[in-house]
């Protein structure tokens, strides 16, 4: 019997993590409280959990990083552990100790191990003493703009600005040139103060494309320390995984040895408990250097998970009652492969831009494991991090848990908000990901702007327009109340057409059928030959086209149509007939293109600009955007202040050009 058996435990976090430590309570027979934000009240994991508190507020610093409210939360509920999941509050050795002077467990190392591994640049110094490699770097805090200039010289440029707590490549930057230096750390410092509560960054030489890999480490109190294989994550946007996998294509078993052995002896200098991963930066030439500990569990867990058949939260909770780690851990084994894409709200095209709003569907195919806080009907915040969901595929090979992946990608069906789903998919079939030839620099030799350049065929747009139009025509038959018999798109001159237009992108589709006798189709002048309708609803459509029959699903939200077919996915737009007159924005408007919080101004109004100076900056979902002006001119009107909340579409300011 466990010397801390832990009955209920309160999740202090959101979304699919707390979704995910649920499954495993249950199984265990662990009673769950969940903790929620404004925002979040109708989320799944609030549902789900046996017991839900409110926290309020919206912002996290109001609800997930208010360990008062936390505390209360576990006391009301008589909860006897907290698992802090990750992100927020799990690698806070303060709230930890909290926990512990509380009474509570905390499910995860103690917080002097989490002190000794908080700081990014302790962490290096602990390291450096313990003969495990670490990149050239300052410590820069406190010191005058100048001495910053000069450390950073002695580091050699191109330099690395990083956030000291957190991660998730949030309060990071490259610098390049020393004149960029100093603005851009106390950008990461903003931006790190807002996501970690520290804002405290230091400097780290640049290697140039390095490989992430990764080892996944466990310890308990009875002196075991182990580690459970690798996992590669170097195909990463903004210094943030979107893709992971395990094993690593560039680790043979000797290199797992060494870093194996390195991420042992790590875990061994500060006495870890816990999961844990030991990060390292792997060079082309083969030498590893430590980057970081996490103190906590990883988003990308589950690839562990799938090769190794263990459930790493279950080890989480059974080392937090004092149990010894079982022999299935003490003694892993490895089979297959297994690789997680990350399916963001966000738009690849436009700089990853994160988008948030109604996430109208939302389902996902049952042959992968999909780990997600969301479902049909779930709103994207712009104050949270915006993941939908981790995608999992594992396989005998490589090759077909990355096929398996993109197939199942594919085949989801998304509407309602942009995300990077394409984007996944094409990395995942690129020549260069398929060989194993990946580097954190994947994406800057291969931006979405060339990955996405095909966008969707052509043929595929015209057969999905006459779907969308065929759809809505039934959509509109089932709703009338009289001569429900006729056929739809009857006419008594079988010469006339019927006709709607779309919009896909910029293209306008003009779609004219008739149906019946003599029925024909036709897409912007090009009659469609070969067509035969075997079935249409409002919701789903089966048809053959150039003698290959698919299946199309429908469905509609205001005046778009989403289609999803094993063609591909689209999102079409009706052109109303009669279309209403719209006030159109002052020209030189700059519009939001997303909902967020107005942090700064920069200028004033009257005032004079050049094309690119940074106006004002918007915070949404963790990220600082910066809006700069198009052009040279004046500020003629400014619409926003600092702590503004702007929606998507919003006129932000409007600059009068002038002539150059």
């Amino acid at each position: 019997m466990p010397s801390r058996r832990i009955k209920k435990l309160l999740i202090a976090n959101r979304g699919e993590i707390a979704l995910r430590i649920q499954r495993t309570c249950r199984e265990m027979g662990i009673a769950t409280v969940a903790v929620y934000s404004e925002p979040d009240a109708d989320m799944p994991f609030v549902e789900q959990a046996d017991e839900a508190v409110a926290l309020g507020g919206a912002a996290p610093r109001e609800s997930y990083l208010n360990v008062d409210a936390l505390l209360a939360a576990a006391k009301r509920t008589h909860a006897d552990a907290i698992h802090p999941g990750y992100g927020f509050l799990s690698e806070n050795a303060a709230f930890a100790r909290q926990v512990g002077e509380a009474g509570l467990t905390f499910v995860g190392p103690t917080p002097k191990a989490m002190e000794m591994m908080g700081s990014k640049i302790g962490a290096r110094k602990i390291m450096s003493e313990a003969g495990v490699p670490i990149v050239p770097g300052a410590e820069i805090s406190g010191l005058s703009d100048t001495q910053v200039l000069e450390h950073a010289s002695s580091v050699g440029f191109p330099v690395l600005v990083k956030a000291s707590f957190g991660g998730g490549g949030r309060g990071m930057r490259i610098v390049e040139k020393p004149g960029e230096l100093l603005d851009a750390v106390a950008s990461a410092r903003r931006e790190a103060g807002s996501a970690f509560g520290n804002d405290t960054v230091f400097l780290e030489r640049y290697v140039a494309s390095p490989r992430h890999v990764e080892l996944q480490i466990f310890g308990d109190e009875h002196g075991n320390v182990v580690h459970l294989f690798e996992r590669e994550c170097s195909i990463q946007r903004r210094h943030q995984k979107i893709i992971e996998e395990a094993p690593s294509p560039a680790v043979n078993a000797t290199l797992r040895q060494q870093m194996g052995d390195a991420a042992v002896k790590a875990a061994r200098a500060i006495g870890y408990l816990g999961a844990g991963t030991v990060e390292f930066i792997l060079a082309p030439d083969g030498k590893f250097f430590f980057l970081e500990v996490n103190t906590r569990l990883q988003v990308e867990h589950p690839v562990t998970e799938a090769i190794t058949g263990l459930d790493l939260v279950r080890l989480q909770l059974m080392v937090a009652q004092g149990e010894p780690l079982p022999l299935a851990a003490l003694k892993p084994t490895m089979k297959g492969y297994a690789i997680e894409a990350r399916l963001y709200a966000e738009d690849a095209k436009k700089g990853y831009l994160p988008v948030a709003g109604r996430l109208e569907t939302f389902e996902l195919p049952g042959d992968v494991r999909v780990d997600s806080g969301f479902r049909s009907g779930s709103e994207v915040s712009i104050h949270y991090d915006s993941m939908l969901a981790k995608v999992i595929a594992a396989a005998p090979t490589r090759e077909e848990a990355a096929q398996h992946l993109a197939s199942a990608l594919r085949r989801a069906r998304i509407h309602g908000l942009t995300t990077n789903r394409d984007l996944l998919v094409e990395i995942l079939e690129h020549p260069e990901f398929l060989e194993g030839k990946t580097d954190t620099h994947f994406l800057l030799r291969h931006p979405p702007e060339q990955l996405l350049a095909a966008g969707v065929p052509e043929t595929t747009v015209r057969v999905h327009a006459l779907v969308a139009v065929l759809a809505a025509q039934a959509e509109r038959r089932d709703g009338t109340t009289v001569n429900r018999d006729v056929v739809s798109g009857f006419r008594n001159n079988p010469s006339l057409l019927q006709q709607q237009d779309l919009r896909f992108g910029e293209t306008t589709y003009e779609v004219r059928y008739r149906l019946g006798r003599g029925a024909r189709f036709e897409v912007n002048g090009a009659n469609l030959e070969g067509v035969l309708l075997h079935r249409v609803t409002a919701s789903e459509v089966v048809l053959t086209a150039e003698g290959i029959r698919h299946r199309f699903h429908v469905a509609v939200q205001g005046l778009v149509a989403y289609v999803d077919s094993p063609l591909g996915a689209t999102a079409l737009t009706s052109v109303p007939r009669f279309p209403e007159s719209e006030d159109e924005a002052a020209s030189g408007s700059l519009i939001a293109s997303m909902p967020g919080k107005v942090i700064r101004v920069n200028v004033s109004e009257g005032q004079r600009v050049e094309k690119g100076t940074v106006l004002l900056v918007l915070e949404a979902m963790k990220m600082e955007h910066a809006v700069a002006s198009p052009a040279k001119g004046k500020v003629a009107s400014l619409r926003v202040v600092v702590g503004d909340t702007v929606a998507g579409g919003d006129v932000l300011a409007v600059v009068e050009s002038e002539a150059t």
